[in-house]
């Protein structure tokens, strides 16, 4: 399988995270993406590939302009106001409820009020190259995603930062532009047909699902920790299936707390059906390994021997597949995770 990776992942490496009330070492570094690429890089099976350069037209495509624009931006901006800086998070956050009844908030350039405006949680702080590794990420997946529109049956976007929890005017938890998303958007596109993306991170992608909500030719299908008791808790419920053209194209499965291999596959079985009803001519994965049973922020209790059954399952929908990397925090296993999910995409071939 040919694999797409780049190092300037590592331009973006926050030296703590706010999360649960406290000040903690980042869950989300660059050991991650290191450790999967070390891992695929041992094994014969993989081929490494750098991603072409893809510029931020596709990014504008599906996010707000000013979110590209800020971003590019913000850690320059933020050390005019607080030189010395190095991770840059928001003070004040933008919510309505500051103004209410007195109108909108003024249209002001101050970085620390753009930050609020931008940003929606605390776990994602802005570093010198987050920007040029957030674009690296969507490089990775827009190559990937060509790879497969040119006839590869399936390709791997080893992307950090991960993506799904970005909408379209926002980022947070951990994820700037959506890799997944952008690369979902410019198949519809450009070819005119349909596209499916299967979300089997841990935690519900509340971005992916609210850029394709209203949209008929995306289908979104998530298998996820019931948003009752897990992150990003607003969304991610069964009763959301999709409004205007997009009703009936989005397909929540919550999971409870120690969902096991057999238990997940099952559910996952059902979301197969439904993207073999809605019948796309491609399915982007948004693969996140945290659903690994000694994962330190989730929940389930799915193995590694679980993780490649899951991939094995995918490949029977017999449909071109890009897999591009959301989440996983187990570093010591996450390398082996992902080649499992992978052998058992390739196990069609």
């Amino acid at each position: 399988m040919r694999v797409v990776s780049s190092d300037r992942h590592r331009g973006h490496a926050p030296l703590a995270e706010i999360e649960s009330s406290g000040l903690q070492p980042p869950f989300e570094h660059p050991g991650r993406a290191d450790a999967i690429h070390h891992t695929l890089a041992g094994d014969e099976r993989f081929e490494i590939v750098e991603p072409d350069e893809w510029g931020t037209d596709p990014i504008s495509a599906v996010h707000h302009p000013g979110l590209v624009d800020f971003l590019g931006r913000a850690w320059v901006d933020y050390q005019v106001c607080h030189p010395g800086t190095h991770d840059v998070v928001p003070d004040v956050f933008a919510l309505p409820g500051l103004v209410d009844g007195m109108g909108s908030f003024p249209d002001r350039s101050l970085v620390d009020h753009e930050l609020g405006r931008w940003c929606f949680e605390t776990t994602t702080p802005i570093t010198e190259g987050t920007f040029d590794a957030a674009r690296a990420a969507v490089d990775i997946a827009l190559t990937a995603t060509k790879a497969v529109l040119d006839g590869e049956s399936s390709v791997y976007g080893l992307c950090r930062p991960p993506g799904h929890h970005a909408p379209t005017a926002l980022y947070g938890g951990y994820c700037f532009f959506n890799n997944a998303a952008i690369a979902a958007h410019h198949v519809a596109s450009t070819t005119g047909s349909k596209v499916t993306v299967l979300d089997v991170d841990y935690h519900h992608g509340n971005g992916t699902q609210q850029i394709f909500y209203r949209r008929g030719d995306v289908q979104y299908v998530s298998l996820h920790g019931d948003p009752a008791r897990a992150y990003p808790y607003l969304s991610g419920f069964a009763g959301e299936t999709g409004a205007a053209s997009g009703a009936g194209a989005n397909f929540n499965l919550p999971l409870a707390a120690g969902t096991d291999d057999d238990a997940y596959l099952s559910s996952l079985d059902v979301a197969c059906e439904a993207i073999a009803t809605f019948g796309p001519s491609i399915v982007i994965v948004s693969l996140g390994v945290d659903t690994f049973h000694n994962d330190p922020i989730s929940d389930f209790a799915i193995t590694n021997d679980g993780l490649r059954a899951q991939g094995e399952l995918v490949a029977q929908l017999a449909l071109p597949t890009v897999i591009v990397q959301e989440g996983g925090y187990d570093v010591e296993a996450i390398g082996d995770n992902v080649r499992a999910f992978l052998l058992g995409i390739t196990s069609r071939v």
